[in-house]
């Protein structure tokens, strides 16, 4: 069997590399990893404007927003947790309008009742 040359073998990992990084950013999408829950309504140069329902016990799969707000259309109870496993709760009540700096969790409804949310996201 012919081994590999050290040139070789650092330029298949760098590509493998690339590869995976490439298919991670791409399945953290909110409306690619979840797309029976998130609707599109708005995608522009500036912002993203998401429709985000789940019903109790679903789970949205890790995916990342940048700085973003949301606002409450229907009160939920929702679990969020980060890539370090680190979990918090909140509770949206309708009307409610929160700022979020840039992020990257999984998200549960943990409630039970259906959550309906808008995101905004930003891109300038």
């Amino acid at each position: 069997m012919k081994t590999l040359t050290p040139l070789t073998a650092g330029v298949l990992l760098a590509s493998l590399a690339l590869v995976v990084a490439t298919q991670t950013a791409m399945a953290q999408d909110l409306a690619k990893v979840a797309p029976n829950n998130t609707k599109v309504l708005l995608d522009n140069d500036r912002v993203r404007v998401l429709d985000v329902q789940t019903k109790p016990g679903e789970k949205l799969a890790m995916h990342s927003h940048p700085a973003s707000l949301s606002y409450t259309l229907s009160a939920g109870k929702l679990k969020s947790t980060a890539p370090d496993g680190k979990t918090t709760e909140n509770e949206g009540k309708v009307g409610q309008t929160n700022w979020g700096e840039a992020e990257t969790h999984a998200v549960e409804n943990v409630g039970t009742t259906d959550s309906h949310v808008l995101v905004i996201e930003l891109k300038k």
